[in-house]
């Protein structure tokens, strides 16, 4: 599956268009390394660093989905691997 279909179909990109200009930035790595075409092809097991605003996510792709569905199927086709979980020794005390 090429990256620009992908970035659509798990919901990093609102249009096929916006993935595509994602792209050609140069700014997203597929397994460490910097792409810049769209035709690039994703496979599971491939690990993607994506920046999205002012955050960069790396996610692990489970699956490719076989279509643009609802978020939670999106999510379903891969694991964030960057994901911050609070540090319960630093909780607020009252």
């Amino acid at each position: 599956m090429r990256i620009d279909k992908l970035l659509w179909y798990l919901r990093f990109a609102k249009s096929r268009a916006l993935a595509q200009a994602l792209v050609g930035e140069g700014h997203i790595r597929l397994n460490g390394r910097r792409i810049e075409r769209c035709t690039a092809r994703i496979t599971p097991g491939d690990v993607l660093t994506l920046p999205l605003g002012e955050n960069v996510r790396v996610i692990a792709l489970l699956a490719l989905p076989d279509r643009r569905g609802p978020p939670t199927e999106a999510q379903s086709c891969y694991r964030v691997l960057d994901e911050v979980r609070a540090n319960p020794i630093a909780a607020d005390i009252d």
